[in-house]
């Protein structure tokens, strides 16, 4: 086999990894529901059906102009959660999922971007109902996800999420565990978590 064989081949097998990409984030694979179908609620705030990861509609605005995020991604699903139930506006209305968690923010300290206070993962601090926990990206999704926690008991946390993917579920429990005074939310992902003060 020469040179430029070789050459088609891996262009071949790049062209077939980047068509199964773009299908998983695109293609609606799940039948059973169709993109903004009401899917599940929080507080009030509804969780909606986004179909492919990377499918957007549209940019949606509160009526006084402030960004919630693009249609139905996870970071607007949070944001209006914040914005519906603690009547809260974050300085940066912009940003991937990921970004939402700064690096160079302690644990405890305000998080002038969102203007919440962050924790760590692991944390002194015990997640609560309604903290936002952000996650770090993955090969499929370099974005990273935001959910919020919508109950904790001694061992696991549940979470709510809009646009987890395409066969993954509204809600999803995760381990918790506290090790040496610190509360550590078992999944390699998880960055931290965010509150409002209240």
């Amino acid at each position: 086999m020469n040179f430029k064989h070789l050459i088609y081949i891996g262009v071949g097998i790049s062209l077939i990894g980047y068509s199964f990409t773009w299908a998983f984030k695109n293609f609606n694979f799940n039948s059973n529901y169709e993109f903004g179908q009401k899917l599940d609620s929080l507080h009030g705030v509804v969780v909606y059906y986004n179909g492919g990861v990377s499918t957007v509609s549209g940019r949606n605005l509160t009526k006084d102009h402030y960004n919630l995020g693009l249609k139905y991604q996870c970071v607007e699903f949070v944001k209006r959660y914040y914005y519906e139930r603690f009547h809260h506006k974050m300085p940066d209305s912009y940003g991937n999922a990921k970004d939402f968690f700064d690096a160079e923010v302690g644990d405890g300290m305000h998080n002038k971007n969102r203007d919440l206070i962050q924790y760590d993962n692991p944390s002194h601090s015990l997640p609560q109902v309604g903290d936002l926990i952000i996650f770090s990206g993955t090969a499929f999704n370099q974005y990273g996800h935001v959910a919020i926690i919508s109950k904790v008991t001694e061992d696991e946390i549940e979470i709510i999420q809009q646009n987890p993917g395409p066969y993954e579920k509204s809600r999803e429990t995760i381990g918790l565990k506290v090790l040496n005074g610190k509360h550590t939310i078992e999944n390699d992902r998880v960055l931290g978590w965010l509150r409002k003060e209240r």
